[in-house]
């Protein structure tokens, strides 16, 4: 088991519930500004696990993951999975303007050249990433986990919301688990800083909503879905999504909307310790992740993970 710099303390976690020690590795920067990366234990004919999800600055990470995934293939390592709980590039799943690249199957080409055997990530931005890999990937949700937050709480007046369709798979998913209705905003993305919500499919007047997302970065998306539940009387709000990223002052803009009681995210990329406290709670899916891990290396099923939708 490995680290990068990206969330040695997600690393750390996911180790002790495993009962592995985190081996070292050396990061060194040139004066010409390359990196060089240095497994520094024994690798050969060894399971290695490389965890590195791909969050802000994203470039970084993923370079260090590459080199990582490199140097472990050039140590005669038996297999190589990459731990990735956030494939950021994700997002960049289609060709939706002439001449742009298709990033989510580029990068996803990068990590399977570079030596990785197998991937294991958590929710996709879009399934269809699944796909562009040419090795096994096993692709895990939260959505257990962020049910289980929920059970606990009064919902005897509450619908699941998800601010677009192409959330919809998900959000109904989640619903089922909670035994709740669910409605869905009509979004459109006009630009990565801006998006539009018609309408509210569904009914949340007078109701407690539970908004589900994949992942909060600008928040531009859930500001707008606020409005319109606003707009609709929805009496409280409570957000929950996979990737807590919180770009700039999202989260300041998200608490402060008196409606919203409570923001649920996990530990999928690293939260600054400025922005704990207040209503933000987070979830650890280290256990989740430690047993998608130990299941690989035993050759067991990780499908049964998932539990029933």
């Amino acid at each position: 088991m490995f680290s990068g710099s990206a969330h040695p303390e997600l690393a750390a976690e996911i180790c002790a519930d495993l009962g592995e020690p985190l081996r070292p590795v050396r990061l060194r920067r040139f004066a010409n500004d390359c990196l060089e990366a240095q497994l520094q234990s024994n690798c050969r004919e060894r399971d290695v696990f490389l965890i590195q999800p791909l969050c802000p600055p994203v470039q970084e990470h993923l370079v260090e993951l590459l080199l990582m995934l490199d140097a472990a293939r050039g140590a005669s390592a038996a297999r190589v999975t990459a731990v990735i709980p956030h494939y950021a590039y994700a997002r960049s799943d289609k060709k939706d303007m002439p001449r742009v690249s298709i990033g989510g199957r580029m990068v996803a080409d990068l990590l399977v050249t570079a030596g990785a055997n197998r991937v294991l990530t958590m929710t996709l931005h879009s399934p269809q990433v699944h796909g562009f890999f040419s090795v096994p990937v096993d692709h895990l949700h939260a959505l257990s986990e962020l049910a289980s937050h929920f059970r606990g709480q009064d919902l005897s007046n509450t619908v699941v919301v998800s601010p677009d369709l192409g959330n919809a798979k998900q959000a109904a998913a989640f619903a089922r688990r909670l035994g709740l209705p669910v409605a869905f905003g009509a979004k459109q993305r006009i630009s990565d800083q801006e998006v539009t919500i018609a309408s509210i499919i569904g009914d949340v007047a007078g109701r407690d909503v539970i908004v589900l997302d994949d992942e909060i970065a600008r928040g531009t998306t859930i500001l707008e879905l606020l409005d319109r539940l606003r707009e609709r009387d929805a009496r409280s709000v409570r957000v929950a999504c996979t990737h807590g990223l919180f770009a700039g002052d999202a989260l300041k803009r998200i608490e402060s909307a008196p409606e919203v009681t409570e923001v649920v995210t996990t530990n999928t990329v690293p939260i600054p310790s400025h922005l704990l406290g207040g209503k933000l709670e987070v979830i650890s899916l280290a256990p989740a992740l430690a047993e998608a891990i130990r299941r690989i290396h035993e050759g067991e099923s990780v499908s049964v993970l998932f539990g029933p939708d």
